[in-house]
Order: C-alpha cells, then sequence, then structure tokens
C-alpha cells in the first residue's frame, strides 16, 4: 500500500477495440501519445492507488499496457460490443482479480475518453472519497448557468428554469454535471448493485476545461488544445 490506509484500491481502465463513433478511438493520437496513455499516467502517478489494470477486448491495447507497466485482463466478446454496458466490463474484472488473489474494497474508474484531468485528481478525490465515508463518488463540473430546453412532439418547453421569469445568472442556483471523467466506489456496492453509484453519494469537481471529452474526431483539437493551455503538453 501506498499511503496511510487498510483499504486497497485498484484502478480499472476499461478500454474496447472497437468504438461506434471513433474507430480503434483508444489508441489514436492525442497531442502525441495514444489516448489511453494519458488516463494510465494519470493513475500512475497516483500516490494512492494500489494496482492499475487495464480491462480490453484488444491485444494491440493489452499489449500497449503493458509496456507502460500496468496489469491487464483479456476483456470477453461478449460483453465488448456497442451495448455492452461498462458495468459489466467492470464486474468482469473484479471477478478476474479475486481469482488472481486480489481484495480491492475501493475502485477508481476512470474514462479513457477524458484526458485532461491534473496528475492530482485521482488522489484528491481518493482523499474526500475517504473523508465523506462515502460509498460511491462522481467528477462533475458546476454549472450556474445552463439553461436547459427540450423537444417533444414539436412543442418547445424549458426545462431548469422559468423563461417567463428569467434570473439573473447571478442569482440562479448551482447545479452540477456529471462529466464522466472517473468515478470511485465501493467494490461491495459494484457488485451487490450492479451499478457505480449508490449508499452515500459524494462529487468531486473539476474544473470547467476538465469537462471536455473525445467522443468525435473534432473532439480530439479541442482537447489538445486545452491539455497544450493548462497542462503544458507539447
Amino acid at each position: 500500500m501506498k499511503f496511510n490506509t487498510s483499504k486497497h484500491i485498484s484502478c480499472i481502465i476499461i478500454a474496447r477495440g472497437g468504438s461506434k463513433g471513433i474507430p480503434r478511438k483508444n489508441l489514436l493520437p492525442v497531442c502525441g501519445k495514444p489516448l489511453i496513455y494519458w488516463t494510465i499516467q494519470h493513475a500512475l502517478t497516483s500516490s494512492k492507488i494500489s494496482d492499475i489494470w487495464v480491462s480490453s477486448d484488444d491485444n494491440e491495447i493489452l499489449d500497449y499496457a503493458l509496456s507502460l507497466g500496468v496489469n491487464t485482463i483479456e476483456r470477453p466478446e461478449s460483453i465488448s460490443g456497442d451495448n455492452s454496458t461498462s458495468e459489466s466490463a467492470w464486474l468482469h474484472a473484479v471477478e478476474f482479480l479475486h481469482s488472481q488473489n486480489f481484495q480491492p474494497e475501493v475502485l477508481v474508474l476512470p474514462q479513457v475518453t477524458s484526458p485532461v484531468r491534473d496528475s492530482d485528481d485521482f488522489d484528491n478525490a481518493i482523499k474526500k472519497f475517504f473523508h465523506e465515508q462515502a460509498d460511491s463518488l462522481l467528477s462533475v463540473t458546476s454549472i450556474s448557468d445552463y439553461l436547459v430546453w427540450e423537444q417533444i412532439d414539436n412543442k418547445i418547453s424549458s426545462i431548469n428554469y422559468d423563461f417567463k421569469n428569467r434570473l439573473r445568472r447571478q442569482n440562479m442556483p448551482t447545479r452540477y454535471l456529471e462529466n464522466g471523467s472517473f468515478y470511485i466506489c465501493t467494490s461491495d456496492l459494484l457488485t451487490n448493485f450492479n451499478n457505480r453509484l449508490g449508499g452515500n453519494i459524494t462529487f468531486y469537481e473539476l474544473e470547467a476545461h476538465k469537462k471536455f471529452q473525445i467522443d468525435d474526431i473534432e473532439d480530439i483539437k479541442l482537447c489538445e488544445a486545452i491539455m497544450k493551455e493548462y497542462r503544458n503538453v507539447v
């Protein structure tokens, strides 16, 4: 263990070979490195994560993860399709860890498509998780002036505010966007409820520029620009 807690903390990074939006997205270069590199590197720089595992159905991804010095899990094809849930991959990974005599009590579950983080975000979130005695944690971004509308059967209506009584921006309540960058939960919560969130839920707030993720080709240039500006990535 790397810090003064008896809890075993495993980081599980799931990365399919296929992708519905961008072919072989997890290996596409972002700031000169495969996309998955950035999430693995964030985990490697953590002082609180006990071990790191990359779960994938793709041998190239698994070989690349091994070259960076982390552990790998072969993800079955049956839970590697476009309709497969992240929970199914995480549960399979936990079962594999148990079979290898690893007994993680807490799981850090980052999303590869969110490369815009600082190296200490995982550690700070883990501290908050334990300080608040949480069962689960999600990364969020505060949004105080997002005005949301929806259209149903050609009828348009405002969702989170009354457009007839518009508040000044300064008076709008602060809300939080689940940005998907990472989650933390107890292993028991995931295995018992098949859900990354539950029990005593808390959140870790990321700065606004860290909410961006790579879902489309256009997102790569945006994330690269942010990483170069905020993290001095060349």
